[in-house]
């Protein structure tokens, strides 16, 4: 089997990885090198766990769980297991996102600061209440074995759908906060002086919306879309003879995309 554009995918797909590190890395020096570091006190540095947890999991493992059927290496894989994968990443992105509010309401109380009061908690709040909607649901309707297949059926447009809304407001609530706490924590010099920190939480921005544009774009290409199942089998049974292989979702060009998938796949299968 062969991905159509597969070298377009793979180059994408290390973009998008690439991407996605480097905010962590940003976020981990913003916190680190111009606030207070990371603990667990309730002061500012309890705080700072709230972007370094959001920015890894509710971002970049969220981005990850979306696009995991999507990786051609994983086609092999049977779909209980990929379903199993794809739950875990989300589970542990949730379980990332529910600390990051513990932290938040924790240095609040500490600090008699009001809580949910800004646009951003708000929407960030209701990311999270509809992403462990998100989560029961998938489990239900996905893991259950005594689901109907048409149940299934008919609820995947509007899972897929709903994934792909929250982990884009996710996105945006999360440029929201920086932009909040730049305003808010920047006293001497003031952010629109554009001091050093303000221009490294800036690129950092710049950063997650461009991870965020690429694992939407990867996640909505129709054909590098996971085959069905039937198909799979398909191939797996058609590999045995010289001239049984199949080609999924295959264009004029895929052979000199990606020489030898044929040969290569039938050694696998």
């Amino acid at each position: 089997m062969a991905m159509r554009n597969y070298k377009q995918f793979l180059f994408l797909l290390v973009a998008a990885v690439s991407v996605g590190l480097i905010s962590i890395v940003f976020v981990l020096q913003w916190v680190l090198y111009f606030k207070e570091g990371l603990a667990w006190d309730g002061g500012l540095a309890e705080f700072n766990w709230h972007p370094v947890l959001i920015v890894t999991g509710f971002i970049f493992i969220q981005g990850i769980a979306i696009v995991v059927y999507r990786l051609p290496w994983t086609w092999k894989c049977s779909k209980l297991m990929m379903k199993f994968i794809h739950a875990g990443l989300n589970i542990l992105a949730f379980v990332f996102a529910a600390v990051s509010l513990v932290a938040v309401f924790d240095f609040h109380n500490g600090a008699d600061i009001p809580n949910m009061y800004s646009l951003h908690s708000w929407v960030g709040l209701a990311c999270v209440l509809l992403y462990s909607l998100q989560i029961i649901m998938g489990l239900c309707v996905y893991l259950l074995p005594i689901t109907p297949g048409a149940l299934r059926g008919a609820f995947m447009p509007i899972h897929v759908y709903s994934g792909l809304f929250i982990f884009s407001t996710v996105i945006a609530t999360a440029l929201m906060g920086i932009t909040e706490k730049l305003i808010f924590g920047l006293k001497n010099p003031k952010y629109k002086d554009s001091p050093p920190e303000a221009v490294l939480v800036n690129v950092l921005g710049l950063l997650i919306t461009a991870f965020g544009g690429l694992i939407l774009w990867i996640s909505t290409r129709p054909s590098w879309k996971r085959p069905s199942e039937q198909l799979l089998s398909r191939a797996g049974a058609g590999s045995g003879s010289p001239k049984g292989s199949v080609i999924l979702s295959v264009s004029p060009t895929t052979d000199r995309d990606n020489p030898g998938a044929n040969s290569n796949t039938s050694k696998r299968n």
